[in-house]
């Protein structure tokens, strides 16, 4: 099986290449130096030849996609459509990640898969739209939804925590946001199992399971770190105003996966123990 990865140069991708790699898979990744995805004609053959294409390209600067929608819709809904078109074109199938900032964040219990949309920042309507383009786009798709993602190739909350916290020896996080802490080694990991497993085209939810707040996983990566995590200190979202809405509950469910015979990924604190010394090393 031959896939394709756009975004191979981000957290999420540079994961995903290697465990390709590693099962034994061919894949050539791609980043936005070799390949414009919101160039149509740029992107026309790019899918040809490969069986399997995923796309974890994304504008994701949430606060600077308030201020810079239209250049977040290209990339998170413009590219997604051509992406699209060029997997329906090629015979191959599209594998989309998105958010859980489709959502309103109102919740009380986990948002189901086919839950009501409901984005309240541009991030999220621009998400949303790339939902909507690669449903409309392509038939055989598959588009999951992560939320909380960290790992050892990039910038991520964990990492960054456990710096602040030893430079200062304390630290405010808020405790009023929900949500499950998800590792990119395991999305790519489910990424693998959903196509392994041929997976009806639809709407799947790549999260940890259990769920804590900011305030939570921050005490967590600070103990991992060696600290002491009291000197976590609690915080509302009140005192830490942003120009993008955070959702307070982003705690996605997992049915669709459990409806297929696809196990979820484990419980957040488990996996955050098992990525933590090579996240923090990163």
């Amino acid at each position: 099986m031959r896939w394709l990865v756009t975004g191979a140069l981000g957290m999420l991708g540079t994961d995903l290449m290697g465990m390709l790699a590693d099962r034994g898979h061919e894949a050539v990744g791609i980043d936005r130096e070799d390949v414009d995805i919101t160039d149509a004609r740029a992107t026309a053959d790019i899918a040809r030849g490969f069986d399997v294409l995923v796309n974890c390209a994304a504008f994701t600067a949430v606060d600077p996609a308030e201020e810079n929608e239209g250049t977040a819709f290209a990339v998170n809904a413009v590219g997604p459509a051509n992406l699209a078109a060029a997997a329906r074109s090629a015979g191959a199938r599209l594998v989309q990640i998105s958010t859980d900032y489709v959502f309103d964040g109102e919740a009380r219990t986990p948002y189901a898969e086919d839950a009501p949309i409901a984005p309240r920042s541009a991030y999220g309507r621009t998400k949303a739209a790339g939902e909507w383009a690669v449903r409309a786009g392509t038939p055989d798709h598959l588009v999951v939804r992560t939320a909380w993602l960290y790992g050892a190739h990039g910038p991520c909350f964990p990492r960054t925590i456990a710096r602040v916290a030893a430079e200062k020896g304390g630290l405010d996080v808020v405790a009023d946001q929900v949500g499950q802490p998800t590792w990119t080694v395991d999305l790519s990991d489910l990424i693998l199992r959903l196509v392994a497993a041929e997976a009806p085209a639809g709407t799947y939810h790549g999260t940890s399971s259990g769920q804590t707040s900011w305030h939570g996983f921050a005490q967590a990566a600070v103990l991992a770190a060696g600290l002491d995590p009291q000197i976590v200190r609690t915080t509302t979202s009140e005192a830490f105003v942003r120009p993008a809405p955070r959702p307070s509950y982003s705690v996605l469910g997992h049915e669709s996966l459990r409806s297929i015979g696809v196990e979820p990924i484990g419980d957040w604190r488990s996996r955050w123990e098992q990525a933590a010394p090579t996240v923090l090393a990163g």
